[in-house]
């Protein structure tokens, strides 16, 4: 989970984060967190662990950046929409879930202009879950 949910996004941004600064144009960089990085439910301890970690990482790294007009969130979904959700919850109301055309216009929205002010934010994506 770790490796999978917390390094991934580290290393990541530590090799794009250069490249964004000496463009001298800046960047946008958005990570996927969960709503379990905020308030775990119980028996997810490591899940749990790696996203709380990722939100701590875009808050900190959205601060060494922002002088160089890079702008670093992360969003936090939810149940996804997905086949493979539906696959593994199939008594589960799949309505309520967050669709995943919802979650990509946010971080559509996240990488526009219209967001130059946004950095460091941990955006909730829940659905109606």
């Amino acid at each position: 989970m770790m490796n999978l949910n917390l390094k991934s996004a580290f290393l990541i941004s530590k090799h794009v984060i250069p490249v964004m600064k000496s463009s001298g144009r800046g960047g946008k960089i958005v990570h996927i967190s969960s709503r379990t990085g905020l308030k775990s439910e119980g028996f997810d301890s490591a899940y749990a662990a790696s996203k709380s970690g990722l939100i701590r990482l875009v808050e900190s790294i959205s601060r060494e950046t922002q002088e160089s007009g890079i702008n670093v969130n992360c969003i936090l979904p939810s149940i996804i929409d997905t086949e493979a959700s539906r696959k593994a919850m199939p008594k589960a109301d799949f309505s309520r879930w967050v669709k995943t055309d919802d979650l990509a216009n946010v971080v559509l929205f996240l990488c526009s202009q219209e967001a130059k002010v946004i950095t460091g934010a941990a955006i909730p994506t829940y659905g109606l879950s």
